[in-house]
């Protein structure tokens, strides 16, 4: 599978990040294997989390395909970009057929990213995640990996304006230990492990991270139970559940 489209859309994000002293920090990179099949999960805080979350492999030189809804295929601009870079196209209604292409891109040795709680968390915590990905990974012989983002909400979020030229922003990609999950595993506890896992990533990504907030104003990008004005879970999933939520 020729990759003529990926590696110059890596190369023009990096150059961005450069242009915007976007400070990108990658830990745990050595958990990503090198060669063969592996699901990555990863929390879903920005719009712009495929991005960062393929950069976070690839200092183990790999390639990631996401999974993501159809609508963005759709879309003029987008959508050849995502078909060139041989991400996968998910229809809610029809899913089957997404679930076998990444089975067969997991099974060819290739890196399948996943965001496990579907949408975008307004609470800037790990909501419950779906079981697809220890199941897919589990189908396909392939470790999941668990993978943490934290900067990126600051950017481009659900219900606040894009800022995609913020100069400054710390973006920080943390990588936890490869989970193996097997056939005949209990979904539900292996998932909520998975859970677990993302949720202590996301926790140092955030103890660990260089800014704070200048201003009450700048609250908003912080959790509540970290001070900040962002919704609480209960208060996110209400929001999700309002006809307009998109």
């Amino acid at each position: 599978m020729a990759d003529l489209v990926y590696p110059p859309v890596i190369a023009a994000a990096r150059t961005m990040f450069r242009v915007l002293d976007n400070r990108i920090r990658i830990d745990g990179a050595e958990h990503i294997p090198r060669r063969g099949g592996a699901v990555i999960a990863c929390n879903h805080i920005s719009y712009l989390d495929f991005i960062f979350c393929g950069l976070g492999a690839r200092p183990a030189k790999r390639l990631t395909r996401f999974m993501a809804k159809k609508e963005i295929f759709d879309n003029r601009i987008a959508g050849p970009l995502m078909r060139g870079m041989h991400h996968i196209s998910v229809d809610r209604s029809a899913g089957l057929g997404s679930y076998r292409e990444a089975l067969g891109k997991l099974q060819a040795g290739e890196v399948v990213g996943v965001f496990p709680e579907a949408t975008i968390s307004r609470s800037f915590t790990v909501k419950e995640i779906k079981s697809g990905a220890v199941r897919m990974a589990a189908a396909a012989g392939v470790p999941v990996v668990p993978m943490a983002l934290w900067g990126t909400q600051r950017l481009w979020t659900k219900g606040r304006p894009k800022d995609l030229t913020r100069r400054h922003v710390p973006v920080s990609i943390l990588i936890g230990e490869p989970m193996h999950p097997a056939k005949g595993d209990d979904w539900d506890v292996v998932t909520k492990e998975l859970r677990t896992r993302m949720s202590a990533l996301l926790d140092r990504a955030q103890a660990e991270y260089p800014d704070r907030p200048a201003s009450d104003e700048e609250r908003w990008w912080l959790p509540a139970h970290l001070g900040g004005t962002a919704p609480s879970p209960a208060e996110a999933a209400e929001l999700d559940r309002r006809p307009d939520a998109g």
